[in-house]
Order: C-alpha cells, then structure tokens, then sequence
C-alpha cells in the first residue's frame, strides 16, 4: 500500500487575455499551493480500478479525476486487465471551490500509480497525461509557486515569495459551488475581464519579492467580475477583510472560496472570530500558513464541513 497527500492551491492573479480559438480563454496566471490536503491511498489487489471515497457525495466513477487519472495511466502504462488498482479519498479540501482540490488528486493519482508500478512513465508522460484532464493538473505534479499560461496548463515554477514567507491564509467557503464553464461563459458580459491587458503576473511576480502591502494592490481575478454580480456575499466577505486589517483579499479561481491573507497567524486568528462574529460560524473555514511549505508543519485548523 502506498499513501500520498495532496495538497490545494489559490490564485494571487487570474488574468484572461481572451478567447482562443479552440474555444479556451487564453491568460496568465499565479498559482500558490497550500498545506491543506487530502489523502489517498493505492495499492495493487483484485481486478480492474476500484475508487472508494469519505465523501458520499463525490462519485467514485469516470466523474472524478482520480478515476480519470488511474484510467489513463494504465492505458499509457500499458497495464494488463488482470492489474488491479484499489484507491481511497479521503476528503478534506471542499469541492467547486476554486482551490483545485480534483485536479490534485489526479496529479497526486498519476505520481503515486507511477511509483506504485515502478516509474513506467517519464516525467513528460505524466505532464501530458495530466494536461488531458484539466488546466490545474499540471500544476500539482509540483509543490512550488508557479506561473501558469496558454490556459493555464504551461506551467513554470517560481520560489517561494519573500513577502509571503511568514504570511497565512484565511480560507473561506460559503457552503456553495460556482461552476468554471458557466464563469468563463459569462465574461463576455465584462469585455474588461475578457481581454485583460498582460503582464499583470510579470508586475505581481516583481512586488512579491518585496513586501505583501506593496503586492497586495496588484491580486486580481477576472472571474470575479461575473462571479461577484452574481454572489454579492463574496464581496461582502472581502469588503469585511479589508475593513479589518487583511492587506490582500481575493477570490481563488472560479470561486467559490475567499481567501484572506495576513502577515501573522494570531491576525488570522482574530480575523476568523471577527468574521464569525458577523457571518456565523456553519461556513467551512480553514487557516494555513504560507511556512508549511516546502516541509509540512502541523495540520491547518479547520471547522467542521458544514456546507454539505
């Protein structure tokens, strides 16, 4: 048997430059992961490709990315019918939430199974594997920073930012969902979110290496322009932020998740009972400190998963 973790991630920026040909949104993106994660075992036993999962709701079929990722492994592994492959989930991370919670698990799927199987794929194997399943995937096959373009499956990993070294994260969840299609479909309502201007990632990369009260003015999410019109609640929830002393405040990806940051836990800590104070307390929630990485230290806290 073999354990893994997956972890997820938010986006500082999200800008789209607009619509590709092929019907994707071309941008540029920074993605930055967090020790927030789930936990999957695998193991060789019976026949075929058995998923089980903690969350009764996620389905342990072609639906879910693990599934997808295993399936496609053993095909470009060539693994033979008698191969069995057993996984189980265990959920942590809340789904549609915009921290890539799927797209993890499949990077994670396609790392373990390949070690699992002793490395029948190169590296570039699983890199294409995983831009198959989704523009998220490729990010996770690595635990750094990353600059994320094309549509966000060309993946460039960066240091860890100097103004996020002692920085933590206040993660929000409002106990819904926003679907990704539906939020890029809706940006030809917002011209100015469709075509951003670019180089806004070159500009966040350069602040990020002085200070997050000079990063923070440069957070931008396109998405956010329909997703906002439509969720004022999330808008609240920044509004909230900033009014009590969070330098940077930011939808992660297509939402629904709010992220705070702050330079010290205790800040976080006391943003989070302020926040319950006005918002109750049945959200999920979740404070991560940047420092977690790239060595792990202690478990996030985390409020129990309400929402589902």
């Amino acid at each position: 048997m073999l354990e893994k973790t997956s972890c997820c991630k938010v986006n500082l920026l999200l800008n789209i430059l607009g619509k590709r040909p092929d019907g994707f949104h071309e941008l540029e993106t920074i993605l930055f992961p967090l020790a927030l994660r789930d936990r999957l075992t695998f193991q060789r036993a019976g026949a075929g490709l058995k998923l089980t999962c903690s969350d009764p709701f996620l389905p342990v079929n072609s639906k879910n990315l693990v599934f997808r990722a295993a399936g496609l492994f053993a095909n470009a592994a060539g693994l033979g019918p008698g191969e069995g492959i057993q996984i189980h989930l265990q959920k942590h991370i809340p789904v549609t939430a915009g921290l890539g919670g799927g797209s993890s698990n499949a990077a994670a799927a396609l790392l373990a199974l390949n070690e699992l199987f002793a490395h029948p794929l190169p590296p570039s194997k699983l890199q294409e594997l995983a831009a198959c399943m989704g523009s998220d995937v490729p990010f996770f096959l690595q635990e750094r920073p990353a600059l994320g373009t094309g549509r966000g499956e060309i993946i460039r990993p960066l240091d860890f930012f100097p103004a996020l070294r002692d920085a933590v994260f206040l993660l929000v969840h409002p106990g819904f969902g926003i679907s990704t299609p539906w939020a890029y479909q809706q940006l030809a309502r917002f011209p100015a979110a469709l075509h951003g201007a670019p180089g806004r990632a070159g500009r966040l990369i350069a602040l990020l290496q002085t200070s997050l009260e000079a990063a923070a003015p440069e957070f931008y999410n396109s998405l956010e322009a329909p997703v906002l019109r439509k969720y004022p609640l999330l808008e609240l929830f920044q509004e909230f932020f900033r009014q009590n002393g969070a330098p940077a405040t930011l939808m992660s990806g297509s939402g629904s998740t709010t992220f705070a940051v702050t330079s010290t836990r205790a800040a976080a800590e006391t943003l989070l009972e302020k926040f319950k104070a006005k918002f109750g307390s049945g959200m999920w929630t979740a404070i991560v400190p940047s420092e977690n990485f790239p060595q792990p230290r202690g478990e996030p806290h985390e409020t129990p998963r309400a929402w589902t």
